[in-house]
């Protein structure tokens, strides 16, 4: 049984996501900082780690097999320490050295070259968060993993509904249900043809 490792597993689309891969039967460990703030988590393996601490990533890192598909939906909008960027780095920077091979992260619409798409409200209000994403998506890229990006529009909650549509050009805007990018994610893992790409998502 394919082992899923899920960073960010305590909430929002870390939350759905580990949701949806248990449904479809894989062997998930959730990774939260707080896991008691996901009652769901009680039913799968799990492991407390503060991403921004990198003894505390790699002491976690150690203990997934390398085989494992890793996946990471980190945040931390207006967060007093952000995740996204030095997390992910420490996060990338572990799994390289326990030369775990997938990864895919989710990031979101606005980062990279689909910043110019972006609008300038959710520049003023977004606008940090998506730099610091768009920082970890960089450090991903350059890294020896076998990454996959996954930039979904607006989160709503919602069950997978097969509406989410993914796309690699052009602009793009709109929402998606949580349940929704959880379905696409498992559908990329599944898919060698998705290894070192970067896709949008929106429904």
């Amino acid at each position: 049984m394919q082992k899923v490792v899920i960073w960010g597993a305590a909430s929002g689309l870390g939350a759905a996501m580990v949701e949806h891969f248990v449904a479809l039967g894989y062997d998930v460990t959730g990774v939260a900082r707080n896991p008691s703030k996901n009652p769901f988590l009680a039913q799968v393996a799990t492991l407390v780690c503060d991403a921004t601490d990198p003894q505390q990533v790699a002491s976690t890192v150690e203990q997934i097999p390398s085989d494992a598909w890793v996946i990471s939906s980190m945040g931390s909008f207006q967060a007093q320490v952000a995740v996204d960027y030095i997390g992910h780095r420490h996060l990338i920077d572990a799994l390289q050295a326990k030369q775990v091979k997938r990864f895919l992260m989710v990031t979101s619409l606005g980062c990279g070259d689909t910043w110019p798409f972006l609008s300038d409200k959710a520049k003023a209000v977004f606008g940090g968060a998506v730099r610091e994403k768009s920082l970890a998506e960089s450090w991903l890229q350059s890294s020896a993993l076998d990454y996959t990006i996954l930039r979904p529009g607006g989160l709503k909650d919602g069950a997978s509904n097969g509406l989410g549509v993914l796309s690699q050009s052009g602009e793009v805007h709109g929402s998606i249900a949580r349940g929704e990018v959880a379905a696409l994610v498992a559908q990329l893992l599944e898919s060698e043809d998705s290894i070192n790409q970067i896709y949008q998502c929106v429904e």
